[in-house]
């Protein structure tokens, strides 16, 4: 009986492939290997899908912030959010091994304060009265910020290059802030806050290489990003954002947008953008923050009906091009140097 078992068995095996008949004598057949074209086609798609997260998804995640905030009060908004992505990439970061230390969490303490509870949280407040597109052009000042904070801290020389750089985006933010707004809906206090969620974002940036935050990628973002949650939810209730939630008229779209942000704002982008600068020059990942606002301004003129004017468009191309001077100068400061320059500027990059 055992003996006719076992001839059906590999007669079963021979029938569906697995095994193969050489001789008269049946053989295990070997799986078929990819060949090099598939696996290079495979690595180009992955290649092409995480450009995609990080231009993409992260451009889309400041109008996802404008529908949250529409029946979601934005601190409470910006707490939930990352409370629950810091959550999740700190399971995975301890899934992995990682064990943080006290020293860990103080420098996230700082660091999510200067991110998250002031970038992030005057950002979620501003777009009550901001479009999304116009929040998104203000933040690419960022590398602006960072290129005078760390030349003020003795940190990077500004070059020819840079400081036109700067010039011309000051121009930009002038474009877009000054004589009289002619935007729907926006208000110089929101614009400025803006401006100042810019300027602490990029104060975290350049002294986030001088605090002992965790090498782990995960936990180096998992921990700022927690420590910042908690103090936004407590932000919300001292400001009475808790108590003034009317939960039961949240809307499907507030809803659905502050879904987005946590699963593919923080979650899938961040992944994407770890994944990609393991594998590519920091510098072609770091040009997600060129697309960024090109993406944001269009998705708010397509979707929300936000005005695309000729200032608008005049203020984007001032920004942008101020960011490709400013990254070139910087570049160049650091060819042209004897002993390399810290590049502060390059650690971390912004997402909304």
């Amino acid at each position: 009986m055992r003996i006719n078992h076992k001839a059906a068995q590999i007669m079963a095996m021979i029938r569906s492939g697995r095994m193969i008949n050489i001789g008269g004598r049946p053989v295990l057949a070997p799986k078929p290997r990819k060949s090099a074209t598939d696996r290079s086609r495979a690595y180009s798609i992955q290649l092409a899908l995480a450009f995609v997260a990080i231009y993409i998804i992260w451009g889309s995640t400041y109008l996802a912030i404008r529908y949250a905030v529409e029946t979601i009060p934005p601190l409470v908004t910006a707490g939930i959010r990352h409370s629950i992505a810091g959550t999740i990439l700190l399971a995975w970061a301890w899934a992995r091994g990682f064990r943080p230390t006290r020293a860990h969490w103080l420098s996230g303490l700082v660091v999510g304060a200067l991110f998250f509870l002031i970038g992030h949280g005057t950002l979620h407040w501003a777009e009550q009265y901001v479009g999304s597109g116009l929040a998104a052009l203000l933040l690419a000042t960022e590398p602006m910020f960072i290129l005078v904070l760390a030349w003020s801290m003795g940190q990077q020389k500004i070059s020819r290059l840079s400081a036109l750089g700067l010039g011309l985006g000051v121009l930009g933010v002038a474009t877009l802030t000054g004589v009289e707004l002619t935007v729907k809906g926006s208000s110089l206090l929101a614009l400025m806050a803006v401006l100042v969620g810019s300027l602490a974002w990029s104060a975290g940036v350049v002294i986030s290489p001088k605090l002992k935050l965790p090498s782990d990628a995960l936990g180096r973002t998992a921990l700022p990003t927690i420590c910042g949650a908690v103090m936004l939810l407590a932000a919300a209730a001292l400001t009475g954002e808790f108590h003034a939630t009317h939960w039961a008229g949240i809307s499907s779209k507030s809803i659905l947008g502050l879904a987005y942000l946590i699963v593919f704002g923080s979650v899938v982008a961040f992944t994407a953008y770890t994944w990609l600068l393991q594998r590519c020059p920091p510098a072609l990942v770091a040009t997600h923050t060129y697309a960024n606002p090109v993406v944001a301004v269009f998705l708010g003129w397509l979707l929300a009906s936000e005005p695309l004017t000729m200032r608008v468009v005049l203020a984007s191309v001032a920004i942008l091009g101020a960011i490709i001077l400013i990254r070139r100068g910087e570049q160049t400061a650091v060819q042209s140097a004897s002993v390399p320059v810290s590049a502060p500027a390059r650690s971390v990059e912004k997402c909304a």
